[in-house]
């Protein structure tokens, strides 16, 4: 009774330790439990697994929601019988500048280099190369950054609303306007989408021209 206790109230403190972050500050509270985390990372997950202290994470790296860190090889399970106290770990390395898609499972052993990307719902077994993006199960190279960056410059230039207002040194997120360009940015989509939308354009476009 007094051990169920105990496990309730560890849940309970938790529950109400995690209450106290947010993605973008996330990082103190998992550095408590033994990871080594750099500066300006945007982190949803609030669990690095069983061991989170063979998990390091660089500067500046988006891991999105549903990402599981697995640092213990399950698999040798099977030779329990054999030896019973048989375990094996491997550390997770991720470098700077890092954005890690949703539902992404990392398994131990892997460094994913500097400037990549890996793809959502990807199972990442092996090593990602620097400036390379990734995707699959397992997950393979898929294309280089550079490549990437230049096509989606391209896109932005046709999908970024001409009339948005973000001042000198802030960014789409933490500018002031960030409502009313939003409310434009949907408006600019939905008329640069159109046609692959069903031709309906920007709703009350219509009503608004009538009046």
């Amino acid at each position: 009774m007094i051990q169920l206790l105990g496990k309730i109230y560890r849940r309970v403190q938790r529950h109400v330790d995690l209450n106290r972050y947010n993605p973008t500050t996330i990082a103190e509270y998992l550095r408590k439990q033994g990871s080594t985390i750099g500066e300006g990372c945007v982190i949803v997950p609030t669990n690095l697994g069983a061991e989170p202290y063979l998990v390091r994470i660089g500067n500046h790296v988006t891991i999105a929601q549903g990402v599981k860190f697995e640092t213990h090889d399950g698999g040798v399970w099977i030779f329990r019988e054999e030896l019973p106290d048989f375990q094996v770990f491997g550390p997770i390395v991720i470098e700077d500048n890092v954005v890690i898609g949703q539902n992404a499972i990392l398994f131990p052993n892997i460094r994913i280099g500097r400037n990549s990307i890996v793809g959502a719902g990807s199972v990442v077994i092996t090593d990602v190369p620097p400036d390379t993006i990734c995707m699959g199960v397992p997950a393979r190279p898929f294309g280089s950054i550079s490549k990437y960056r230049e096509k989606s410059i391209e896109r932005w230039q046709a999908q970024r609303p001409p009339d948005i207002l973000i001042e000198d040194g802030d960014t789409w997120w933490n500018s002031k306007h960030f409502p009313a360009n939003r409310e434009k940015l949907r408006r600019h989509l939905l008329e640069l989408f159109r046609q692959e939308l069903g031709g309906a354009g920007v709703p009350g476009n219509k009503r608004r021209k009538s009046l």
